[in-house]
């Protein structure tokens, strides 16, 4: 059993920066991608960032150049840094595995982050 806990979330002001973290704990086959999403409120649910088990990544245009998504795999954690934070960046962020083989999505709680202007 998969299970992912996220932590790192919280009220910070415009420009200010936080850095999340994710631990994913169970059994987890290699090629995976782990990724964090996001949602606002009444908004859908959106990919934020992306990083292969490689260390390739990916970002929304929204967040180019001010979050950085890394991982250790040997303690199986993903981190986020958000730098230069926007009031827009308010959202519940969650921690995604995507496993390859076989095709499977696991999810984390989400942890709340608000930026004020």
């Amino acid at each position: 059993q998969v299970q992912l806990v996220e932590s790192g979330g919280g009220l910070v002001q415009a420009g200010g920066s936080l850095r999340l973290s994710c631990v994913a704990s169970g059994s987890i086959p290699r090629l995976n991608f782990m990724n964090w999403y996001r949602q606002a409120p009444g908004k859908q649910r959106e990919l934020v960032a992306t990083i292969a088990y490689g260390d390739s990544t990916n970002y929304a245009d929204s967040v180019k150049g001010r979050f950085t998504i890394s991982r250790d795999n040997g303690k199986n954690t993903v981190y986020l840094q958000m730098n230069s934070l926007k009031p827009e960046d308010t959202a519940v962020y969650y921690c995604n595995l995507q496993i390859i083989l076989p095709p499977t999505n696991y999810w984390g709680q989400g942890t709340q982050v608000t930026v004020s202007s």
